[in-house]
């Protein structure tokens, strides 16, 4: 049995990190001493597409399966008529993004 009041929060553990703690971060909003997890220098080349990655997507306006155009680094939704480009091995899966096919 605790000392606390019904409903009252526990207090927290004595090794938490306190909420007015914060990670120091760059000017571009990273942690200090970490790298950005998509980082390309200037000149190198884009990050490869992991295909496995295409069973798990699908078209965000039908919800019907994609596929990959690795020559355009695009997944193509054919219900949509809609390419979606991919960028440093990241698909961008926004309408607003997408080039229209016929």
């Amino acid at each position: 049995m605790t000392d606390r009041p019904r409903g009252a929060p526990a207090a927290p553990h004595p090794d938490a990190a306190l909420p007015t703690e914060k990670a120091a971060v760059d000017s571009a909003g990273h942690q200090a001493g970490q790298e950005p997890p998509f980082h390309v220098e200037p000149g190198e080349a884009p990050r490869p597409f992991d295909r496995r990655m295409i069973e798990a997507l699908v078209c965000p306006q039908t919800q019907a399966t994609l596929t990959y155009d690795a020559d355009r680094q695009e997944l193509i939704s054919k219900a949509a008529h809609l390419a979606y480009p991919i960028r440093n091995g990241i698909p961008i899966m926004l309408v607003d993004e997408a080039r229209k096919i016929d």
